[in-house]
């Protein structure tokens, strides 16, 4: 009989399976680390980390590294596990690679260019443009001068032809480039060590990820998150996925957590930074049912981070620095524990090496 999985139990097993209600970890037992962290924002990467519990202050230079991956969004990871990364967040076919580079598709089909050669091409140019640091825009601007015509794309904003961006951005790692951290614009430079590994490590299985961190979900979801089509992902599910019911939807789950789904949710307060994982979900009318609250809370542009208290986002948050100290603004939806709320705002500040300024809550 397929077990049946309530709401509340979802949230409640991707708190867990996060991490959120971890008190102290490393990177090597973080388990976000193997999906990769999205680095976008102020309170981005690593304040993500140190709501699972990392010390980030105390980490060694080399502990991490951050790339160009899933989404051309930029995430952190264990620098040890890069080559397996690289190989394991590649397209998995060419119209994977097609999906995922978006309007730079058209002009490299009207060509007669696949976009995985395409791909390879660009990580050519790339390996032989950057041979150390380089600030993006002058990385782009070697690239047009090196690339064709359907590589290209003119700029009307800047007046001026640039190479398309998700295919720059998703050929970086392929190229053995990464980022340099707290760069803006964005440095690139070499990876150290070894290229992409020949295999995928199952640790770092982006659709096993998934369902590790953000299950139970359906073949849409994953796809959804990869920017991948729905095809590709059902070739590489799972043979030990595990079907459950969630409000009469058939999801999936890996079948070792199953029996971690009966657990509720840990009574944490935490101020979610705008993409962290936990919001990255695909099924957002689960995590937050709310169409009008959804929308404020995944803005296009501007988006604020979720306030999650007992496994519910229960409201969103602001920050706003002035000179040494930074103050917090939190709207709530629903009634959450101001004392947490005030301590969790400490802990921000602390993060950010400010000090703490006001604290406003509004809302029940």
């Amino acid at each position: 009989m397929t077990p049946t999985v309530s709401r509340r139990q979802v949230l409640g097993f991707r708190v867990r399976a996060q991490q959120l209600d971890r008190a102290a970890g490393t990177v090597a037992d973080t388990a976000v680390l193997d999906l990769g962290v999205q680095d976008t924002g102020a309170d981005g990467g690593r304040w993500a980390l140190a709501l699972r519990g990392v010390d980030v202050a105390a980490l060694p230079d080399d502990a991490l590294a951050l790339a160009w991956t899933l989404r051309g969004a930029p995430h952190l990871y264990r620098r040890a596990d890069i080559p397996g990364v690289a190989a394991a967040t590649q397209p998995f076919s060419e119209a994977d690679a097609a999906k995922r580079v978006f309007d730079a598709a058209k002009p490299l089909h009207a060509a007669g260019i696949p976009v995985l050669t395409a791909l390879d091409e660009v990580a050519a140019a790339l390996r032989s443009i950057v041979t150390g640091p380089m600030v993006k825009g002058d990385v782009s601007g070697r690239l047009n001068e090196v690339l064709p015509a359907p590589y290209l794309r003119e700029c009307r904003p800047c007046n001026a032809v640039h190479v398309h961006e998700q295919p720059f951005r998703l050929a970086a790692l392929r190229a053995g480039l990464e980022l340099e951290e707290g760069t803006s614009p964005p440095v690139l430079r070499p990876v150290p060590g070894p290229g992409p590994a020949a295999e995928v490590p199952a640790g770092l299985d982006v659709v096993r990820g998934y369902l590790r961190l953000l299950g139970p979900a359906t073949r849409q979801h994953v796809a959804g998150y990869l920017d991948a089509p729905v095809k590709d992902v059902a070739a590489h599910w799972p043979a030990d996925a595990a079907e459950v019911t969630v409000d009469g939807e058939r999801r999936w789950v890996l079948a070792g957590d199953v029996d971690r789904l009966t657990v509720d949710p840990a009574p944490v307060t935490r101020l979610l930074g705008p993409f962290d994982l936990f919001l990255q979900a695909r099924d957002r009318a689960l995590v937050v049912p709310d169409g009008a609250r959804a929308k404020e809370l995944w803005r296009v542009l501007g988006r604020p981070g979720g306030v999650l208290a007992d496994g519910e986002v229960v409201g969103t948050w602001r920050a706003r620095k002035a000179r040494d100290s930074v103050s917090v603004a939190v709207e709530l939806w629903a009634p959450a524990d101001r004392a947490a709320l005030h301590e969790q705002a400490e802990r921000l500040a602390a993060f950010r090496g400010l000090r703490l300024g006001a604290v406003e809550v509004t809302g029940p």
